[in-house]
């Protein structure tokens, strides 16, 4: 097939492998070589732990089906943003693009960013000083390669996807030679945890597991979406639940149970009793790679979103401009790319990323209603339907809205400064809706 325009200017480029790539590499950041220590700490046991993965992943396949669904019934650039704004109005819209800008994405490309500096610095030795002003490079450099057409930012981040799996391919290979054949301890109890419940550790969890609807965003770039998107979906899930749950194996095996929950980077301890300080730079150069994919595909997601956005009058017009040659939305890249960079900048982001980390799968949940709304105007007829539903959808909205509770009512403090963000987004659309779109030309 060869490539063809849609009526918001993009040019439908993305084939099965590459949306594939962007669904493994928007989700595999840096969350898997730090988090299952957090998430170690609140399980009893290896058994636990890995349950609460894999339900993790089973959780977000859900989700990631029904955005299927709904790619497939609204293949077109903006994702969330127009599934909201077409079922519940142009303001739940504003609010999805305000926290998006303000913090999720933005913030998400900053925090990440961070973590690959630290990598980056510890592999060649550089001084602490360095790490911000590496962050604010790697995101330069990721926002450069997109302003020059998404085939060459799909080639790119398919090669950083590659890495990244490749290193998660040595990580367990690794540690599973370490723990020979037996390896009897991975389920074992830990006896220093036993009271500590379950549920605690899925915030740490699900946020590995976020950037699944990432793709939707570019839907608008996807050749044969109908049928590409839905595929891309389910066979990048696969991949990132088969790859969680054998790097949490193989940490287990190495560490067990409570090493791992003492550790602050399993990762690198794995590789360290493997090859010694040389397998901990080989790993750690491997996270780099992955948290500068993620970083990329947050950026190009994000300002797919934010074009769409000025096309509605919703933004700055000029956001909604596509390069003439390139067909990319690179004001909008640069703005997204350049509040981020202030965020690393100021320090600020980790702050606002734990305010708002929750408001991520919130967004998630009420992108999923969207899709009652879709079957009751529309029909059940559309190219590809989500298995089991209406049960499967209700079960992810069901679940997502017990995690946001119950992470109000653990840290009160960061979701009431979260929900404090998305509201202040309401007098912005007014101001916005009634005064300042009148200006625009």
């Amino acid at each position: 097939m060869s490539d063809s325009s849609t009526s918001g200017g993009y040019v439908r480029r993305l084939r099965l492998w590459d949306a594939a790539m962007i669904v493994v590499g928007g989700i595999i950041g840096g969350g898997i070589f730090l988090n299952p220590g957090i998430a170690a700490q609140r399980t009893e046991s290896g058994l636990a732990l890995l349950l609460m993965w894999v339900g993790a992943g089973v959780l977000t396949l859900i989700g990631a089906l029904c955005y299927a669904e709904l790619g497939a019934r609204r293949p077109h650039a903006g994702g969330s943003y127009v599934y909201l704004r077409e079922a519940f109005g142009s303001l739940a819209g504003f609010l999805f693009g305000w926290t998006m800008l303000l913090v999720i994405y933005s913030g998400s490309s900053a925090a990440v960013a961070t973590i690959f500096a630290s990598y980056a610095s510890s592999v060649f030795g550089l001084p602490a000083s360095t790490t911000t002003p590496l962050a604010a490079g790697a995101l330069v450099f990721v926002a450069g390669i997109n302003l020059f057409g998404l085939r060459l930012g799909a080639q790119v981040q398919n090669l950083f996807t590659l890495l990244k799996l490749l290193a998660v391919a040595v990580l367990v290979v690794c540690g599973l030679f370490l723990a020979g054949a037996g390896g009897s301890g991975v389920l074992a109890v830990d006896a220093s945890r036993a009271h500590v419940g379950f549920m605690g550790a899925s915030l740490p969890v699900l946020f590995a597991y976020s950037g699944f609807t990432y793709l939707n965003n570019l839907a608008g770039e996807v050749r044969e979406p109908q049928r590409t998107l839905p595929r891309a979906l389910f066979l990048g899930m696969l991949l990132v639940i088969t790859a969680y749950a054998l790097v949490n194996v193989a940490y287990l095996a190495v560490l067990g149970h409570n090493g791992l929950a003492a550790s602050r980077t399993p990762a690198a301890d794995v590789m360290n009793r493997v090859f010694g300080p040389t397998g901990a730079k080989l790993i750690a150069i491997g996270i780099a790679i992955s948290t500068l994919g993620f970083c990329n595909i947050t950026l190009v997601a994000g300002a797919r979103v934010l074009q769409v956005m000025g096309e509605d009058g919703l933004f700055f017009r000029s956001v909604a401009r596509l390069h003439p040659r390139h067909h990319t939305p690179n004001v909008a890249l640069l703005l997204l790319s350049g509040w981020a960079i202030v965020l690393t900048l100021s320090g600020s982001y980790g702050q606002l990323l734990d305010y708002a980390t929750f408001g991520d799968w919130l967004a998630c949940a009420v992108g999923v209603a969207t899709l009652f709304w879709y079957r009751r105007r529309q029909g059940a007829e559309a190219s590809f339907r989500v298995p089991g539903y209406p049960l499967l959808p209700l079960i992810f909205i069901g679940v997502v809205a017990w995690v946001v509770v119950q992470t109000m009512l653990d840290n009160p403090h960061n979701a009431g400064v979260g929900l404090l963000i998305m509201v202040a987004g309401v007098p912005v659309y007014l101001i916005w809706s009634r005064l300042l779109s009148r200006s625009e030309p």
